[in-house]
């Protein structure tokens, strides 16, 4: 506070065009240095303290405006609290101060006041965004660095983004993040930043023209604006809209992420990585990755000791591995032995979701890549966890083995390794895509297969066994799972195996299962018909509904009655 002090004291050393001062400034001046000589002991933010500094602002004395100026930023910066209109007018009086000092000041003052949540809002409300604009467009470093500063901590608080968006702050702000000044870049660019959290406010990012200048400043050889970069663009790739303009404007950005991710900074490494899984939400950018060498990247870095790390790259290779043509190469780039242990990583749901759902792209490839995928152990991990996980995990499993199941070359392996030891328990699961999943699994296990010696093992067991999984089903009165059981029913009836075949014909509760449904789908389906003769004479008929349960009921009758052509 030394150079605020001496300022106080030089009254008697005026400059020429200095003006005097006055007997009630005079006494301010004497009242606040010996308020400042044990500030511990004061509120500044009301009282004797604040009637102090204000006389001193509304001076016309530049002298004791800069004391004031000065007070407000030391006191500020070391007691941050809520406070009140009467506190921000001051400052925002000084804000606009053609002096540089002042306004250094002032800015600074603001800044630190805006750390509290309550006072980003006032600031706002007492309109401090206009003169904060205004000084940021100055020449002077400083006041830019500080103006941007308290912009930056304005733009975390929810309900200022908006407002800040549509003030005319970004051209300004995107402007300073080309400043030579690295001070003032950082500030700038962690405002931009500040200002993508929501995609209204990412509209008006883009259109204030940030994108290339985030894009360029990815090269920036300062490892915080290229987290606040990165991190701007990952938030930006979110919107589909924003995708498009990125394939269409900035042909590097892949590129130079993909070098962000060998990056010496965890976190902007951890950014980059981000940026390019939402960007692989696109199929171009699914391939331009890997085109751009993005796969030893992230095979690495899936084996982190870094958990956002791993989250980040198995979330990456993960959208990369949903177009067809990147499947073989990420199975040739090494990626199934990390996966696979990636099973095991307990602490993350997020983390397993998105490894099973990477597995099951990759097991829906080629017939060499399904060998690899059965060679990693995959299954055996799978078939662990799938009931001994979470509900979004077992889910991703139960598709996992559904994927699977459909290949004919894969049925007697998956078979071999005991799967049905797994899918029996989860056609129990309350939610309906797990069960709804392991029982499709469970169908296609039974279907076109040369030894079903598995199947007829696990007729009775594990849990009620395949017959029990077929009782329930028919009985769930929900279209899809009695589709199911009725289409199952029927394979094992025309699996030319005469012990299956009995199995199923000796069931009393099965085939009772059948008839009724032969009965309650022909009641479906002559009711449907009875409505749609009533409503043909309606003006407007809302058929959407009506016609899925036409076909779906038609679709179960036919299959009962081909069912039934069995057993007679």
């Amino acid at each position: 506070m030394g150079a605020c002090c001496s300022c106080l004291k030089s009254d008697s050393n005026e400059e020429p065009n200095i003006l005097p001062i006055s007997d009630n400034e005079r006494e301010a001046v004497t009242a606040l240095l010996g308020y400042l000589e044990d500030k511990d002991r004061y509120d500044f933010y009301s009282g004797g303290p604040l009637k102090a500094l204000t006389t001193l602002v509304y001076s016309e004395n530049l002298n004791l405006q800069k004391s004031a100026a000065l007070a407000f930023a030391e006191i500020t910066e070391k007691y941050v609290r809520l406070v009140d209109r009467s506190v921000f007018d001051p400052i925002l009086v000084l804000l606009k101060s053609s002096d540089p000092q002042i306004q250094v000041a002032a800015c600074a003052a603001l800044g630190n006041l805006a750390v509290n949540n309550e006072n980003k809002l006032l600031i706002v409300e007492m309109g401090g965004l206009k003169p904060l604009i205004n000084q940021m467009m100055g020449d002077n470093v400083e006041v830019q660095c500080n103006a941007v500063g308290c912009i930056t901590n304005l733009a975390t608080q929810d309900d200022n983004k908006h407002k800040i968006a549509t003030s005319g702050a970004l051209i300004p702000l995107t402007k300073l993040a080309k400043s030579k000044h690295i001070r003032v870049q950082r500030n700038a660019t962690g405002a931009l930043l500040n200002m993508t959290h929501s995609g209204e406010n990412r509209k008006e990012l883009v259109g204030a023209g940030a994108v290339p200048v985030l894009v360029s400043l990815l090269s920036s050889t300062d490892p915080d604006v290229q987290y606040y970069c990165t991190t701007a663009l990952s938030n930006i790739a979110v919107d589909e809209v924003n995708r498009k303009t990125l394939a269409q404007t900035e042909p590097r950005l892949v590129s130079k992420l993909v070098s962000l991710m060998d990056s010496p900074s965890q976190r902007v490494k951890c950014q980059a990585t981000l940026a390019l899984r939402n960007l692989a939400s696109d199929t171009s950018y699914q391939l331009e990755i890997v085109r751009a060498g993005g796969l030893p990247h992230l095979v690495t870095l899936i084996q982190s000791d870094s958990m956002p790390l791993v989250l980040a790259s198995v979330a990456c290779v993960r959208n990369i591995s949903i177009h067809p043509l990147n499947e073989g190469l990420i199975v040739d780039a090494g990626f199934l032995k990390p996966l696979v242990k990636l099973l095991d990583f307990k602490g993350s749901e997020e983390i397993q979701c998105h490894t099973v759902s990477t597995l099951r792209n990759l097991a829906a490839s080629s017939e060499k890549n399904r060998n690899e995928f059965f060679e990693s152990g995959a299954v055996e991990k799978c078939k662990q966890l799938a009931l001994d996980s979470p509900i979004s995990v077992q889910s991703e499993i139960s598709a996992c083995f559904a994927i699977l199941a459909l290949a004919d070359v894969s049925k007697m392996t998956l078979l071999n390794l005991n799967i049905l030891d797994a899918l029996l328990p989860m056609t129990f699961s309350d939610n309906q895509e797990v069960s709804g999943n392991a029982a499709a699994a469970l169908a296609n296990l039974c279907s076109r297969i040369n030894n079903y010696s598995k199947i007829m093992d696990a007729w009775d067991q594990p849990s009620d066994g395949i017959r029990g999984f077929l009782v329930r089903f028919l009985q769930s009165n929900y279209i899809t799972f009695e589709h199911i059981a009725l289409w199952t029913i029927l394979q094992l009836l025309e699996s030319h195996n005469d012990r299956i075949v009995q199995l199923v014909k000796n069931d009393k509760e099965i085939i009772d299962g059948v008839r009724h449904m032969a009965d309650i789908t022909y009641e479906r389906l002559q009711r449907s018909e009875t409505d749609s003769k009533n409503a043909g004479n309606n003006d407007i008929v809302d058929s959407t509904n009506s016609d899925y349960v036409d076909d779906a009921s038609m679709d179960l009758y036919n299959i009962t009655q081909q069912i039934l052509q069995f057993l007679n």
